[in-house]
């Protein structure tokens, strides 16, 4: 399957534009944003789903409606070991339903304050999803990265929960990382990973 010339990125954040852009520069494609196309094109997506694919595909198929394009969307979440898997495809809405990542990191924190250091190992997780408009079928691709979390936040650079998620291979936490984060993220492993069954023609139904 060739690519489509354009694809539009189904976020309004400005950071996971950044990140996106930055994954995907190698994709020979233009990618519509926005940042650089009307951004009232962009809807409000209400986050209903239960899983993680739920998410991104009302994400992505709300998005490749409105601009009649193919769109790119992701969601993603932290899993705490010691939290059952927590807070999970509730990461973003964890303190609240329009928490800031700042009221969310307080709460993560506050939640494993006093568990040991050694019970702290975590990860992020990220389904990635293309979705072309009014198609019933996606392209979906699925990226961990494993590590371990802090207790006070550290760097400036990330944002969400990279404060405190630390990459032992790195020896820092995601937000003191940034020039390398890409490489190794949860975001950026299932993004190059769509991209590979894009390019092999693997057009998925969403329950596959």
């Amino acid at each position: 399957m060739a690519l489509p010339p354009r694809i539009a990125l189904a976020t309004r954040n400005a950071h996971k534009i950044r990140e996106l852009t930055r994954i995907c520069a190698d994709w020979p494609v233009m990618l519509v944003t926005a940042e650089n196309h009307d951004p009232a094109a962009f809807p409000d997506v209400d986050e209903t789903g239960e899983t993680y694919l739920d998410n991104a595909i009302l994400k992505a198929a709300a998005v490749a409606r409105s601009l009649g394009m193919p769109a790119l969307s992701d969601d993603s979440g932290i899993e705490v070991d010691a939290l059952g898997g927590g807070p999970g495809p509730r990461s973003a809405p964890y303190a609240a339903p329009d928490a800031s990542d700042e009221r969310n990191l307080a709460e993560l924190i506050r939640a494993v304050r006093g568990i040991p250091a050694a019970g702290l190992t975590a990860r992020y997780r990220c389904v990635a999803v293309f979705a072309e408009p009014g198609a019933k079928e996606v392209a979906h691709a699925e990226g961990i990265c494993e590590g371990t979390l802090v207790t006070k936040p550290r760097g400036t650079d990330g944002f969400g929960y990279d404060p405190i998620f630390f990459y032992p291979p790195f020896g820092r936490t995601l937000a003191e990382a940034a020039d390398r984060k890409s490489t190794v993220s949860h975001r950026g492993r299932a993004f190059r990973a769509l991209r590979v069954f894009l390019l092999q023609g693997s057009i998925l139904k969403p329950n596959s």
